[in-house]
C-alpha cells in the first residue's frame, strides 16, 4: 500500500488551493486532487473576478460570515502571493423609485452583516463618480470595501506556494470512489490510487457526487450557466466602480465592471440546468446581458467585444454554503456549494475548513520553520519601466523576446511559468499565468509560438501539447 496521506483535497479550484496552501504551513503530508490538467480549470477560470462587500448574503449565513472576512482577508493575501488586486468599490443602481426599498434593505443586510462605510447615493452623486451611467437611475448603494482581482491568477500563486511548500499535485486525477478502509480512504481514479486519513470535498459543481462516494446525500448542487462578454482594455473607463442592477432570486443580475487589467467585464446571465459540463455561449443569452446591461450604462461599445465564455456555478439546495465534516463519515469535510460570494469568501474559507481539519486530525498543529506565505513576485515586462525591462533582460535575455504583442508577453515569463511549481502544461495554463493570448488577437499571433516553447520546456513532441489537457491537441501528425 501506498504512503498514507494526511489529507487530500479534491479539486483544484481557488477554494481547493487556498484550502491547501493553509494546510501547507504545518508538518503534512497533503495532496491536492484536480480532474483537469491543471488548476483553476472549472468555475475558477470563468469567474467574474468580483470581490463582494458582502451586504447581499443572509446574516447569520455562512456566505455572509465568510464574505466579510474573505474581503478583509484578501488585499493582504494577494499582496503576499503577487497577484493583482483593486478596491475599486461596488454600486448597485436603483433605475426607479420602485426599486429604492430594495436598496434599503440591502444597506440594513449589510450593516448586519458588519460591512464597513456602507451608503446611499443620489443621483447626483452616482453619475458624479460614473457619469456614463444611466442618467435616469433614481439612486445608489455604494460599498467602498468592493473590490476586483484575477481569480484564475489567485488559485495558481496559491496552488504555487502550496506546491513549493511540500503539498503535492495531482493533474487528471478524476475521482470516481471513496471507500472507508480502517482508519483512512481510499481515493480511486482512472490514473491511480491514494491513500489519505481525512478528505476536503473542494469539487466545485461535483462536490454533491464526491459527497455521495462517501453515502453523504445531505446536500445537491445544481449548476447554474452563466455568460459573459469581455471588452477590450480600449474601452477602460467606461465604468470605475463594479455595478449590479437590483439582485433577483437568480442572483446578483447582469454587473459591468473594470478587469484588473484593464479590461470591461459584463455579465453573468443566470440558467439552471441539469449538465454539468454544458460550457456553450448562447445566441439568446449573449444576446440578453447586451439588452440587460444597455439598461445600466446605455449605449454601451459592444464592436469592442473580444471574447464571450461561460462558467457555471455550484447552487446547492441549501442555498448556503457547506463547511462541515460529513455526518456519513466525519473525516470527509465539506467546502461545497460555493456560488457567489465563493471567490469572495475563499481566503475565510481555508481558514474555516483549516479548524475542521485541526479537529478531524487532532495532534501537534505547530507551524512547521521555514513555511513561505508567498511565491517569488513574477516578472511582467509590461509593467517594468524600462531601467526594469533592461535589468531584467540582463539578467535573462529571454525577457527582452516579445511572444504576445497584444498583451507583451515575453518567452521568459512563458518559461517561467512552465517552470513554476505546479507549473503551465498546456496553451490554456501559460495563457492563465501570463495572459499571453488573452488580447483583442485572442491568440492569433502567439499560439504558435506558445506551443513550440511548451513542447521543448516539457520535452514532448509539438503534437502532443494541448489546449487545455485530454484530446484537446493543438497538431495532428500527418499520416503517411
Amino acid at each position: 500500500m501506498s504512503q498514507i496521506y494526511d489529507v487530500a483535497i479534491v479539486g483544484g479550484g481557488v477554494v481547493g488551493a487556498l484550502i491547501a496552501r493553509e494546510l501547507s504551513r504545518f508538518p503534512l503530508r497533503a495532496a491536492l486532487l484536480e480532474r483537469g490538467n491543471d488548476v483553476a480549470v472549472g468555475t475558477t477560470k470563468a469567474n467574474s473576478g468580483i470581490v463582494h462587500a458582502g451586504f447581499d448574503a443572509q446574516p447569520g449565513t455562512w456566505k455572509a460570515k465568510m464574505n466579510v472576512r474573505g474581503n478583509a482577508l484578501m488585499p493582504q493575501l494577494c499582496q503576499t502571493l503577487h497577484v493583482p488586486y483593486g478596491q475599486n468599490g461596488s454600486l448597485v443602481v436603483a433605475f426607479d423609485e420602485s426599486e429604492r426599498p430594495e436598496l434599503n434593505r440591502l444597506l440594513e443586510r449589510g450593516r448586519e452583516n458588519g460591512v464597513p462605510g456602507l451608503r446611499l447615493f443620489s443621483r447626483e452623486e452616482l453619475l458624479a463618480m460614473e457619469p456614463n451611467v444611466n442618467p435616469g437611475a433614481a439612486a445608489a448603494l455604494y460599498a467602498p470595501t468592493g473590490g476586483i482581482v484575477s481569480p484564475f491568477e489567485l488559485c495558481v500563486a496559491a496552488a504555487e506556494c502550496a506546491a513549493a511548500n511540500g503539498v503535492d499535485f495531482f493533474r487528471n486525477f478524476e475521482v470516481q470512489a471513496l471507500c472507508w478502509e480502517g482508519d483512512h480512504f481510499i481515493i480511486e481514479a482512472p490514473a491511480g490510487q491514494l491513500h489519505a486519513k481525512a478528505v476536503v470535498n473542494a469539487a466545485g459543481v461535483h462536490a454533491d457526487n464526491v459527497a455521495r462516494m462517501a453515502g453523504d446525500d445531505s446536500f445537491s448542487i445544481r449548476a447554474r450557466r452563466g455568460e459573459y462578454v469581455l471588452l477590450d482594455s480600449s474601452q477602460a473607463g467606461v465604468v470605475r466602480n463594479t455595478i449590479f442592477q437590483c439582485p433577483s432570486p437568480m442572483g446578483k443580475g447582469v454587473l459591468i465592471s473594470p478587469t484588473v487589467h484593464g479590461n470591461i467585464l459584463i455579465g453573468p446571465s443566470a440558467e439552471d440546468i441539469d449538465e454539468k459540463e454544458d460550457l456553450s455561449t448562447t445566441a439568446p443569452g449573449l444576446a440578453g446581458i447586451q439588452k440587460t446591461v444597455a439598461r445600466t450604462v446605455p449605449g454601451y461599445p459592444i464592436r469592442d467585444v473580444i471574447t464571450s465564455f461561460t462558467g457555471l456555478r455550484a447552487c446547492g439546495n441549501r442555498h448556503d454554503f457547506v463547511l462541515e465534516r460529513s455526518a456519513a463519515n466525519g473525516n470527509l469535510i465539506h467546502a461545497a456549494c460555493m456560488e457567489s460570494p465563493g471567490l469572495s469568501s475563499s481566503p475565510a474559507i481555508a481558514e474555516r475548513i483549516l479548524e475542521l481539519v485541526r479537529e478531524t486530525l487532532g495532534g501537534d498543529w505547530t507551524e512547521k520553520p521555514g513555511w513561505n506565505p508567498g511565491r517569488p513576485k513574477p516578472v511582467r515586462i509590461r509593467e517594468l519601466d524600462n531601467d526594469g525591462r533592461r535589468a531584467a533582460i540582463a539578467k535573462n535575455p529571454a525577457y527582452g523576446k516579445v511572444v504576445c504583442r497584444c498583451e507583451t508577453v515575453t518567452e521568459g515569463e512563458i518559461i517561467d511559468a512552465i517552470r513554476a511549481p505546479a507549473g503551465a502544461r498546456d496553451i490554456d495554463g501559460v495563457k492563465r499565468r501570463t495572459r499571453a493570448g488573452m488580447g483583442r488577437c485572442q491568440g492569433g499571433f502567439c499560439g504558435a509560438r506558445v506551443l513550440e516553447i511548451l513542447a521543448r520546456e516539457l520535452e514532448l513532441p509539438r503534437e502532443e501539447i494541448t489546449k487545455f489537457g485530454g484530446g484537446s491537441k493543438i497538431l495532428l501528425r500527418q499520416s503517411k
